[in-house]
């Protein structure tokens, strides 16, 4: 019955990818996982060189569902009012009004997020975190969906500021966008090509806010077994404790393992996973498929790893390769 539910809930998303795979050409991993990060209400952090599409992929969708869509382009000399609203005076009423800033929407796309100040990324915590702003005296609750997808460029430091790791742990997933397969390039090349294709194609809207809340319900309906659960705390654990996971070798690359957060984002995941397949239960397989977007950002290396040349993902891998799989 949970199979036959899944199946039926889970129909539109074929064609939603459909929609989407029109302007863009591949990606589907990133599009899967913008798209469980929604259905999920967990936060997206792309990651990736100029030009892999991160915008592209973030616009096509909105474009492709009922809901609210607003960009920012963080900057160097963005103010946390610019994001979250300010307070004006009204001289014709000669008083105080609370203006909504571009935050208060569904989707927020906040693009190459790593070039705004401390004090930017903090304001946008509370957002991302409690779902309401504060705006001079007054609290104001969010749109419901609402997601942060931020975007950033790994490879320019100049003029850039890292993400706090308390902001960073509000992201569900940090997904690194790889470059296209030759194929995928040349097709790239050959919709340019095209006379008169220079313009975006026109996307039809598939998706309504009913759909994803609904879809959130059915996520809560799809089997979780214990033993799957446990799997995920033992995959977690051993992030923080690799000597209980029979990996002493890894403790001296680890600094700071994942929090419990990131179990909740696992579990979650996993769940939307599984939904995405089709599938009414939740397997180990779905656990090892989303655990290194859910972790990468979450485990802190050592001097000693960075020296040796040691990155999140084969800590992470060996990890998944090694903790007993029920």
């Amino acid at each position: 019955m949970k199979n036959e539910l899944v199946e039926r809930e889970s129909a539109f998303v074929d064609q939603l990818f459909s929609e989407v795979q029109k302007v863009v050409v591949g990606q589907r991993e990133m599009m899967e996982r913008v798209f469980m990060g929604l259905i999920c209400g967990g936060h997206v952090l792309l990651e990736g060189a100029p030009g892999l599409a991160k915008t592209l992929t973030v616009n096509t969708l909105a474009r492709c569902m009922t809901l609210d869509f607003k960009r920012v382009q963080f900057t160097p000399d963005l103010l946390p009012s610019d994001v979250l609203g300010t307070v004006i005076y009204n001289h014709q009423q000669g008083e105080f009004t609370n203006k909504q800033g571009p935050v208060f929407t569904n989707l927020l796309l906040a693009d190459e997020i790593n070039r705004a100040p401390a004090k930017v990324q903090s304001a946008l915590l509370e957002a991302m975190a409690e779902r309401h702003v504060t705006i001079g005296d007054t609290t104001y609750p969010l749109p419901k969906p609402f997601l942060v997808l931020a975007t950033q460029n790994p490879i320019e430091q100049e003029g850039t500021y890292s993400l706090p790791e308390a902001q960073l742990d509000r992201f569900m997933f940090k997904i690194r966008v790889d470059y296209p397969t030759a194929d995928e390039e040349l097709t790239i090349i050959d919709r340019i090509a095209v006379p008169g294709e220079s313009r975006l194609p026109e996307v039809n809207q598939v998706i309504t806010p009913e759909q994803i809340a609904n879809v959130r319900k059915v996520l809560e309906e799809i089997i979780f077994e214990k033993p799957v659960r446990e799997y995920i705390v033992s995959v977690v654990g051993a992030t923080r404790e690799p000597a209980s996971a029979q990996l002493p070798g890894l403790a001296p690359f680890i600094d700071f393992g994942a929090s419990p957060r990131a179990s909740i984002a696992l579990f979650q995941a996993a769940r939307a996973h599984a939904f995405l397949r089709r599938r009414g239960y939740v397997s180990p397989e779905d656990v090892k498929a989303v655990a290194p977007d859910v972790l990468r950002h979450r485990v802190i290396l050592s001097y000693e790893a960075e020296a040796e040349g040691k990155s999140v993902e084969e800590i992470v891998r060996v990890i998944l390769e090694h903790v007993h799989v029920p």
